[in-house]
């Protein structure tokens, strides 16, 4: 995979880039049953007013039905067909066909290349691409789609180019070092991808118009103190001066910046280590 940059022909194009797809090897879907009826993302509720701001237009893709837990083929090798786009991720898909005929869709990871082999058990050769319990996992390895309920599938560490470490296998849980930094305590039990998420260029694409963020479903943001004070709390002025408050507001007067938004303090005993940072005095 690569970045192409266009040669400017227009001014939309000015400051605009694409992926080369040179990885994908299927223009269109070839399963069908793998397909189902995508949604518009409106950001209206079931009343038909906004709850989600800044949503609307688009477009409505098929939705690709991936196979996250992978544990329905344990012990049965299979081998990547296809490489395609998926428009719902930022990741690319595999359609893996196994050795008893099924075919399903998969992450797939970096160095995906059509002919390789993939596998899922309690433990196989730790290669890329491959799917087993973390506790069979040598310690060190780079992993993805790592799941964090039991046999609920991979939930977390599925976007472009995300990857998670191994660090430890001592005690009761696995270790597991998130992107972010946070170390969280896993069950060895669970099951997780090694290697890393392909499309990892996907980060260095540059939109470069209004109208490509659009076909996405994306509508125009409107800073606060552009507007009026009766519309947001940072509002009024001639909109080049700051917003004169201790911290910055969301339109209903709550925390904006800065501020943790977590409230599962349920799973806190998971979290050894936090993504923040303590403040050095």
């Amino acid at each position: 995979m690569g970045i192409r940059v266009l040669k400017p022909t227009t001014n939309g194009q000015r400051d605009m880039s694409y992926l080369d797809n040179a990885q994908i090897t299927a223009k269109k879907p070839t399963v069908k049953r793998l397909l189902v009826k995508g949604n518009k993302i409106s950001g209206r509720g079931g009343h038909g007013k906004i709850t989600i701001r800044h949503r609307g237009g688009g477009t409505a893709p098929q939705y690709r039905l991936v196979d996250f837990k992978r544990t329905e083929k344990l012990g049965i090798p299979g081998k990547i067909s296809e490489i395609e786009y998926d428009p719902n991720r930022t990741a690319n898909i595999a359609l893996v066909t196994y050795v008893d005929g099924d075919k399903r869709y998969i992450l797939a990871h970096k160095n995906a290349k059509v002919g390789d082999s993939v596998m899922t058990d309690v433990k196989v050769k730790p290669e890329e691409g491959n799917r087993m319990q973390l506790q069979n996992i040598p310690v060190g390895y780079s992993i993805y789609n790592v799941e964090i309920t039991p046999n609920k599938g991979g939930q977390i560490v599925r976007s472009a180019g995300a990857s998670a470490k191994l660090i430890s296998l001592d005690g009761e849980k696995a270790q597991v070092e998130l992107s972010s930094g946070e170390i969280r305590l896993v069950e060895k039990t669970n099951f997780a991808s090694i290697g890393t998420v392909s499309n990892e260029e996907r980060s260095l694409m540059r939109i470069g118009k209004a109208g490509r963020k659009r076909h996405m479903g994306r509508r125009p943001q409107v800073r606060g103190k552009a507007m009026n004070p009766v519309d947001h709390p940072h509002g009024g002025g001639e909109a080049g001066t700051s917003i004169g408050m201790r911290y910055p507001k969301t339109p209903w007067g709550a925390h904006a910046l800065g501020v943790k938004t977590r409230r599962n303090k349920d799973t806190n005993k998971y979290i050894l280590r936090t993504r923040h940072r303590a403040k050095k005095r």
